[in-house]
């Protein structure tokens, strides 16, 4: 008699709050088995524990997604332990406002970026090869609507999110025919720890877990890109195709992101 077929797994960075942990939630709900990644591995430890997901079901990395070596090492141990993943999100990431007049702030744009681009790559790295000798799987970049134009105070943030996207697009198109699908999905404004401390309106807000069902359904879906909500999508289109003088006149006065000095920034 042949043993029971495993459930999928999936591999998710920035798991300890925030998207990240709604999107493990949404995967348990749906019966998967959870490979969950972050800095903060006790207080992955206590929601597995808090909704009776045990090693069977949920394995637990710490890592530091901006360091190479430490994310890569978390997706090696993931294959050792768990084996190869259907899905892996690149979710982790860094939100902190920058002005370039100041010295300091250039050091947060390099740890955005080491953060939010080159851990990203870092983190679909170990499982590329495997995927596509296997012929199938899923690579899921997170960006943001921050993407589509820059923003007062949000230069490091919008840079790294429009790096994101091309970077996905690149990877997209090498992987074509192999079986293994790129999705970026792209958050609007979502209820989070990076979000609560804005100082500017947030339009078509919506909680976590309702981002959560629907980039599940999206990457089940293999969509290769789409902006969720929707509604941020048409702004985004918008805005996009704005003359830049009026796009300037727009954006003229309006709050910026907090910088690392003015208050603590999650991560």
């Amino acid at each position: 008699m042949s043993a029971p077929a495993l459930a999928p797994l999936v591999f998710i960075t920035g798991a300890s709050s925030g998207i990240g942990q709604a999107l493990a939630a949404r995967y348990a709900q749906a019966g998967w088995r959870l490979a969950l990644v972050a800095r903060r591995t006790a207080q992955m430890q206590e929601w597995a524990a808090s909704r009776g997901l045990g090693p069977d079901r949920c394995g637990i990395y710490g890592a530091d997604v901006a360091s190479v070596d430490s994310i890569v090492a978390a997706g090696e141990a993931c294959l050792a332990a768990q084996g190869l993943p259907e899905v892996v999100i690149a979710n982790a990431g860094i939100s902190v406002g920058m002005d370039t007049a100041e010295r300091a702030d250039l050091d947060v744009m390099a740890e955005t970026f080491a953060l939010n681009n080159v851990g990203l790559a870092a983190t679909f790295h170990p499982f590329i090869a495997a995927m596509v000798r296997r012929g199938s799987g899923r690579l899921v970049g997170i960006g943001s609507v921050a993407a589509i134009r820059g923003l007062p105070g949000h230069g490091a943030y919008c840079a790294s999110k429009a790096a994101v996207v091309a970077y996905c697009e690149s990877v997209r198109t090498e992987l074509r025919g192999s079986g293994v699908r790129v999705v970026t999905v792209c958050p609007g404004y979502v209820d989070t720890p990076l979000t609560r401390g804005n100082r500017y309106g947030m339009p078509f807000l919506i909680s976590a877990e309702v981002f959560a069902d629907r980039a599940f359904r999206t990457i089940e879906a293999g969509i290769s890109y789409r902006v969720i909500p929707w509604q941020m999508g048409v702004v985004a289109k918008l805005m996009r195709v704005l003359p830049n003088a009026i796009y300037d006149r727009a954006v003229q006065g309006r709050g910026r992101k907090r910088r690392r000095d003015e208050a603590d920034t999650p991560r």
